[in-house]
Parts: structure tokens; sequence; C-alpha cells
């Protein structure tokens, strides 16, 4: 079946028909595409570049900070450089958290320092810090399980068994002990909680990261634990003896602030289509200087789409979504969604996971896109990429537009083995990208768009429509 399309597609080009005649761009055949994803694969150096320039010239840029703001200054300059379309900020109000003075000690009975950093959205101990007995829930479901009222003065440690995985699903699994951890131990009553790390490493470096408290319950003093320091607790309990914590956390509210998301386009030939939405986040937290999360997401979609650009016009316009503040409540996502809700798409991608290699891919489009994800599996395999069973399921920036229009999406799924030992932790540096491995991640993005932004049937999945 493969050989009679590639037949009809070559006696198509033979005989010229009538699109091609008026000068309508062709559909791409394998051959360029192979060209430009192996050209990605072996010469890229704007995804470095991107990323490069991020982390050094503004380094950590957390949502509704002047950093932040700078960085989208940085972004319409270089994506007005690199030659795109309709370039722009588009601004939001969010409300503001910013970190304050970080101190942990056991204070008894086995007297020592822990490294510790407050959680996004965690309530302040005051100057004086507090003291008190710490109550140990091995366990979420532990936690869970407490009576109400049973933690009142006491500070709760929440601990897990986080374990490494390729596709990033222990993040799923285990992250809840900080999603939600300090809003039930704030409703059972404790004073404060602390957390071992959402994360896999052995440093002594503890991972950030929102956690959000229900309307009406008074955020309590959140913190999380290096993992090699919450280990030493955990031993420290298991002594058998109360163990008692001295906790200083000073973040505040600063009230609202402004944020934005920067948009570019590859403006497509056909305005009938309905356009291809592609994301990253362009904010950071403010341990490291965000080169894993998400720089490097904004580098492989700002050089797949110069690459794309660089083919030709493609029939669909390609809108890169550089979104702001998604690391504290996906606030430039949510705005993207509200404001665009009306404008069409046709389906949504998100680069969110670092710079390790696309290993699979994930489909949600409709049955008569079958030959399309079959021209996609063939052009991706020779990066190593597989196609899985699994549906796509996008992003969070690109979350809100898909549930507002139901979107196609596909998911370029990157090896996640490593991101959970750099992920929110001052470790996120340049240092940490692989060059190839970036490239490689350009080169499965742009063959995937050379492919579906030239494609024009539909893109939607049979139950959206």
């Amino acid at each position: 079946m493969k050989k009679n399309i590639l037949l009809l597609a070559a006696a198509s080009t033979l005989f010229l028909s009538p699109s091609f005649a008026l000068g309508a761009p062709a559909s791409p055949d394998s051959a360029s595409v192979a060209s430009i994803r192996d050209k990605a694969l072996q010469n890229d150096s704007f995804a470095y570049d991107i990323v490069e320039g991020l982390t050094t010239e503004i380094g950590p840029r957390q949502g509704g900070t002047e950093a932040e703001a700078r960085a989208r200054t940085w972004s319409v300059s270089k994506l007005k450089a690199l030659g795109f379309d309709n370039v722009r900020v588009e601004e939001y109000q969010m409300p503001t958290w910013v970190r304050g003075e970080e101190t942990a000690a056991i204070v008894a009975p086995f007297t020592q320092k822990l490294a510790i950093a407050a959680l996004g959205n965690s309530g302040s101990t005051g100057e004086a810090g507090l003291e008190a007995e710490i109550v140990y829930f091995p366990t979420i479901d532990e936690l869970r399980a407490a009576p109400d009222g049973s933690l009142r003065g006491k500070i709760a440690f929440v601990s897990h068994n986080m374990k490494a995985t390729q596709d990033g699903s222990s993040y799923g699994a285990f992250g809840p002990a900080r999603f939600v951890g300090p809003n039930i131990a704030a409703k059972k009553g404790a004073a404060a909680i602390v957390i071992r790390s959402i994360g896999t490493d052995y440093h002594r470096n503890p991972h950030t990261g929102n956690t959000n408290f229900d309307p009406g319950v008074t955020p309590i003093p959140a913190g999380a634990l290096s993992i090699p320091d919450a280990e030493n607790l955990e031993r420290m309990i298991a002594r058998g003896k109360p163990v008692r914590l001295k906790l200083k956390l000073t973040p505040k509210n600063v009230g609202m602030q402004t944020s934005g998301n920067v948009l570019a386009e590859v403006k497509g030939s056909n305005p009938d289509l309905p356009m291809i939405v592609i994301a990253c986040h362009l904010d950071s937290w403010d341990l490291g200087t965000g080169a894993i999360d998400d720089a490097a997401g904004c580098g492989i979609i700002g050089a797949a789409a110069k690459h794309l650009k660089s083919m030709g016009q493609p029939k669909r316009t390609v809108r890169l979504l550089w979104a702001g503040a998604e690391e504290v409540g996906i606030w430039g996502g949510r705005d993207y969604g509200e404001k665009h809700a009306t404008e069409p798409h046709a389906l949504a991608m998100e680069s969110d996971f670092g710079a390790g290699k696309v290993w699979a891919v994930d489909f949600r489009l409709p049955e008569s896109a079958a030959a399309l994800r079959g021209q996609i599996v063939s052009a991706l395999a020779p990066l190593g990429v597989v196609p899985r069973k699994e549906l796509a399921g996008g992003g969070a920036d690109v979350g809100a537009i898909i549930a507002a229009q139901k979107l196609g999406i596909i998911d370029l799924q990157q090896d996640g083995t490593k991101y959970f030992d750099l992920h929110h932790t001052p470790d996120d540096t340049l240092d940490k990208i692989d060059k190839a491995e970036l490239r490689q991640n350009v080169a499965a993005w742009v063959a995937t768009l050379a492919l579906v932004a030239n494609y024009d049937g539909e893109l939607k999945p049979e139950a959206a429509r």
C-alpha cells in the first residue's frame, strides 16, 4: 500500500496537478522530509543557541517576576531575528509568590542542619521560625488516613519511593506528596510540612515545585528536603525517639504581577486550514537556570519551526507558543486557551521534558489520518523512534486549547530516565544539555512538522467533530 501511495505521489508531480500548476505548495515527499531531518540531526545549531542564550543572558525566570519579563523581551528579539511572522507578547495578570529565607535543622535528638527549599505557594513561618515535633508518614496515603486534628502543632514529614522511569510516569505516581500533601496536612491541623523531594537524584539539592491549597485553607509552611537529608531523617525517626525540627521559611505573596506568552508563526499558504500550535514554556523555577525545564523545549520547537520555514511555505500556519508562568500554575497555557478559544486550531504538540532523546511517538488523530500517521512513523524510524499504542495527551501549556477545541495531538516522547535528577533543582543548568540529543529532538520535530503542516485532511479525532 505504501508503494502505491508513493507511485501516486510521483504521478501527481509528473502530470502537474491543478494546485501545483497554480503555485500552491506541494506536500513534501519522503526524500525531502528525510533531507531536512538529517540536516537538523547533523548540523542544527538553532536549538542550542536558544538554550544557551536564555540561560546565559537571562538565567532563572520565575513567573511574574522581572526576570521573566526580561525573558519575554529577549524571546521577541530572538524570534524576530530567526525570521518568524507575527512575533508578539500577550500579557496577563497573575498572583505572584517569591522565595524568602530557608533553613531547617534537627534540634533533638541528633542536632544537624538539613537542605531544604520552600514549595511554591508555601506559607511563612515568620522571621522567628517554628519548632515542633515531626510526625512521619512513609506515603501520601498514610497522611490521608491520619485522623482530623491529629497533627495540631506538629510538623508532618511525608516520604515516598520514587524511582527513575523512561516515560516519567513516576512523577504522576509520587508527585501528589508535593501537589496535595501540604493541603492535606493543613486540613489536619499541621503547623508545617516537609516532604522528601520529588526527584530521583542523590545530590544534596532539594527539588522545589508548586503546591496548592484549597480555598479557605490557610497555607502552612511547606518545604522539600534533599533526598539524602530526607533519608537521614527517616533513619533518625527509626531510632524511636521523638524528633524535633526547627524550620524557617519566609516566602511571601507580592500580589498581582504581569506575565505573558510570546507568540510567533510560520505563516501557512492556506488560511482555510486550521493551524497547528507547538508549545514550550519560557519561565523556570528560580533555583537553577532552567536549561532542561524548559529552555530546551523552546530551543527544540524554535529550531524545528526554523527548519520547516527553510523548506518553503507550509500549507498550515504553525504557531509557536512560548508560554509564561507554567511552573507556578499554568497561567500562560490557560490564558492562551481563553484568548484563542474560537480561533481555528487543528492539532497541538508540546516539548516540556528536557533534552533527552525522543524514543517514542504517540498519536491522537482520526482514522482518516492513518496514512499520515504511517508517514510520520516511517520518517521517525531512522532516529530510533517507535510508535506506541498509548493515546497522545498533549502537555500543560496546550491543555486548555486542546480542551476547548478537542484537537488532534502528537506527542514526541523523550527519554526521561535522568530528568528527575535535575528537575526543579539548582543543577538545572546548561552543562546538562547533550547537544547530540538536542539535535535528535529537532530532527524528530521537523520531520513530524513537515508532514503534518502540509497535510490538508482532518486532524481532529472523530469524537471532537
